[in-house]
């Protein structure tokens, strides 16, 4: 009887590792070349992802890491879709060195991106254009990271041209007894050979000389459907495809002109047209073409080139395969008929160059680039080769002089700015990559993102002629914002519209309007505090005040930016005390909202009644449809609930102004295109929202009026959470209690610091400052 070896753990462990490699090496074989044929059928079943060139493999690359976006305002009319992309997958996740592209970079670079796909791409290289210490190398490394893994994912495959030529079919083995004996003289006679490289050689020729089959590659990573010859090419994909979205798109839109107008590879045209020749038969030509997955390895040069200033010319500027073509010469018995032939350029073709600082010896490569980016060919020896890659490249300032005297030049270049950060969101998720996340524990709600607004005020232009244009007079604002508008500007940048604005400017910011604001952000970001510098200050900042049981709140963070001569240079006369007032109005609304009740069906009741009475004269009696209540229609009526949308300050002018829009909405978006006739109901509306929006945002301003006389009120948020705060009435220590609960649970304030910003709110008198007009 044979007895069980019982398996010990260790050999478990080793027997699961390497199990795991076979599963690996499983997927690894699925990567064989195919035939023609099957390859077809992949590209019927997949058209989207089987028809692809570099420009349009990109645009996919991108959209698949960074999605749609998100639009705060997606019913805003005025709307220019500046949306918040997410670009953690594409430069942050599995990276050595995040890259965090602001708002403003990542909207640019996704709407070039766009225009890719769209067919605007053909003869240009793309330069990334940014001052020192904004992250435009970790910037491009982490593209091409993406771009090299996405390339090797079943969603980024891409196919290329392999032939897999059957030597009995044309009556000849690939490799004589004689040719071998021919090239082994021959290579033993080379001065510069090796002993090494002629034993590699050799060995290798001994191992195919009986190979049925010869393996030849195309070096331009050509799509098999190329060979299609153009004329028949039309018609060919006519019956290839049925009448569907994907095929009307392939015949119409301009993305896909690569498919009907591209050549092959001039080494894959003469394989074709030899075969051709040799069969008299085209069917028998595409057994012989088969396609394999187009594999990128930026360390190997293939599908991704990349070159620093430093790395030295190659000397040989023609590449073969020697070994290849004395196979190819022998099986077609003429050496002229396909030249094995192709440049450096060939590697990354339908690939990506790409350029890291235009300097020193990238200066030649960018000269060299130019006839090859305006025709889209390179010559090798007699030999015309296509290139079609996309071409990056980076540019410090200082170096544009070294193309500006190539006049040709300057329309092939598409420059796209990489500025320092100018949304402080951003700013602050920079400082949290490279501190930890933890530093938000160390300040009060909002002083962080202000210390990046103030780094962010040296890096903007003093004047916008566009906020001027649009605000008019800076002054009227001056309890909210700085007088040059920069902290108005920064909010905008993030994609947020203050609430602080007045109704007028709000409906005043059109569409042109924004795409100006935006605009100027292309020639900011140029000076001031770099990112360098920037996460060196915070650094200093944050050893120096982060302390145990202490919060850094504004007046420390003042204090730090007002002692240092070196930073208060680089930041705007009046900004400091700007930044101070426009957070004293921000806690002073946190604490409203957070100290404020509201009943919302009784407010939703009221703005309904009011949508409905508008469109009825004063002096009318009429039922709401949407309440069921009986209205009284006066000019009383419609003038409170009208002081308590626009204050009690509002005008005549300015009521019967509302009155006017809501009724011309209503009339014309929310009865036609929002509420069915079968609903009774006005609260999903876009109307309702905004009345209901400036509704409450009013009725908070009035909301701390009752507890700033008492005294008691202040000491029991002194107390909160001591054993004193058990010695107040009941309703002080209901209203404190809600107060910090909201505090903490709606603005991630900690209970220490919720205590601490209701006092300084109290203490400063913030609700009488900030009070009327």
């Amino acid at each position: 009887m044979v007895q069980k070896t019982a398996i010990s753990e260790p050999a478990s462990n080793i027997d699961k590792a390497m199990h795991q490699i076979q599963r690996a090496q499983a997927t690894l074989d699925q990567d064989f070349p195919i035939t023609f044929r099957a390859f077809l059928e992949r590209v019927v079943q997949q058209p989207d992802t089987m028809i692809r060139n570099v420009f349009q493999y990109f645009h996919d690359m991108v959209k698949a890491y960074v999605g749609t976006g998100v639009d705060e305002y997606p019913d805003d009319p005025e709307s220019i879709k500046y949306v918040d992309y997410d670009c953690t997958r594409l430069f942050v996740e599995d990276s050595d060195h995040p890259f965090l592209p602001d708002r403003l970079f990542a909207n640019r670079f996704v709407k070039q991106v766009e225009s890719m796909r769209q067919g605007a791409q053909q003869n240009k290289i793309y330069i990334f254009d940014g001052p020192h210490g904004c992250g435009k190398s970790t910037f491009l490394n982490n593209l091409l990271t993406k771009f090299e893994a996405y390339a090797n994912t079943e969603e980024g495959t891409r196919f290329e041209t392999i032939w897999r030529i059957d030597t009995s079919a044309l009556g000849g083995p690939a490799v004589s007894d004689e040719t071998f004996s021919i090239l082994e003289r021959l290579f033993q006679l080379q001065k510069e050979s090796q002993q090494d490289q002629y034993d590699r050689i050799k060995s290798r020729m001994l191992r195919r000389r009986s190979d049925q089959y010869i393996d030849i590659p195309c070096p331009s990573h050509d799509n098999p459907l190329l060979l299609v010859p153009k004329a028949q090419r039309r018609a060919f994909f006519d019956d290839l495809f049925k009448n569907d979205a994907f095929k009307y798109a392939l015949f119409t839109h301009k993305d896909y002109e690569w498919v009907f107008s591209d050549q092959p590879c001039t080494i894959c045209s003469s394989l074709f047209d030899i075969l051709q020749r040799r069969f008299k038969d085209p069917l028998r030509v595409f057994d012989m073409l088969w396609a394999r997955p187009y594999h990128f390895n930026r360390r190997l040069g293939n599908g991704i080139n990349v070159f620093n200033p430093g790395d030295s010319p190659q000397k040989q500027s023609v590449l073969t395969n020697e070994m290849l073509q004395s196979r190819i010469n022998r099986l077609f018995g003429d050496s002229n008929q396909v030249q094995y032939l192709y440049s450096r350029y060939a590697k990354s073709n339908n690939g990506l160059y790409a350029l890291m600082d235009i300097k020193s010896h990238n200066i030649e490569r960018l000269i060299e680039l130019h006839n090859i980016i305006s025709e889209g060919v390179h010559k090798v020896q007699d030999i015309e080769e296509n290139v079609n890659s996309l071409f990056m490249a980076l540019m410090n300032p200082e170096d544009k002089k070294n193309i500006q005297n190539i006049q040709s030049f300057s329309d092939r270049i598409a420059y796209i700015n990489i500025s320092y950060v100018l949304d402080h969101n951003t700013e602050v998720d920079i400082y949290r990559n490279i501190f930890g996340r933890h530093i938000d524990n160390a300040f009060l709600p909002r002083v962080l993102h202000n210390f990046s607004r103030i780094i962010i005020s040296s890096r903007l232009s003093l004047r916008s002629e566009a906020l001027l244009e649009w605000i008019g007079e800076p002054e009227k604002y001056s309890r909210y914002c700085d007088k040059n508008l920069q902290l108005l500007k920064m909010e905008i940048y993030t994609g947020y519209i203050p609430t602080w604005l007045s109704e007028e400017d709000r409906k005043r910011l059109t569409a042109k309007r924004r795409r100006r604001i935006i605009a100027e952000a292309e020639n900011e970001g140029k000076h001031g505090i770099s990112g360098r510098d920037s996460i060196k200050i915070f650094g200093e900042f944050y050893t120096t005040y982060a302390k145990d049981g202490e919060l850094i709140d504004m007046s420390t963070l003042c204090k730090f930016f007002r002692s240092r001569k070196d930073l208060r240079a680089s930041i705007p006369d009046g900004f400091l005390d700007s930044l101070l007032h426009m957070y004293d109005y921000a806690v002073l609304q946190e604490v409203k909202e957070a100290l404020y009740y509201y009943n919302e069906d009784q407010i939703a009741v009221e703005i309904q009644n009011y949508i409905f009475a508008v469109n009825f004269e004063p002096g009318s009696v009429e039922r709401c449809p949407y309440t069921g209540e009986k209205i009284e229609i006066t000019e009383e009526y419609l003038g409170h609930f009208e002081r308590r949308i626009l204050g009690s300050g509002a005008s005549r002018a300015e009521r019967h102004a509302l009155r006017k829009d809501v009724q011309k909405e209503y009339a014309t978006q929310t009865l036609p295109l929002e509420v069915p006739s079968h609903v009774k109901d006005l609260r999903q509306t876009t109307l309702f929202a905004k009345l209901n929006e400036r509704y409450i945002y009013n009725i908070k301003e009035k909301v701390l009026d009752p507890f700033l006389e008492n005294e008691n009120f202040r000491r029991a948020i002194k107390d909160f959470g001591e054993e004193d705060f058990k010695t107040y009435d009941r309703r002080i220590r209901g209203d404190v209690t809600y107060l910090m609960k909201n505090l903490t649970a709606k603005f991630g304030y900690t209970p220490q610091g919720a205590k601490a910003v209701c006092i300084y709110v109290i203490d400063n008198d913030l609700a009488r400052v900030y009070m009327g007009p």
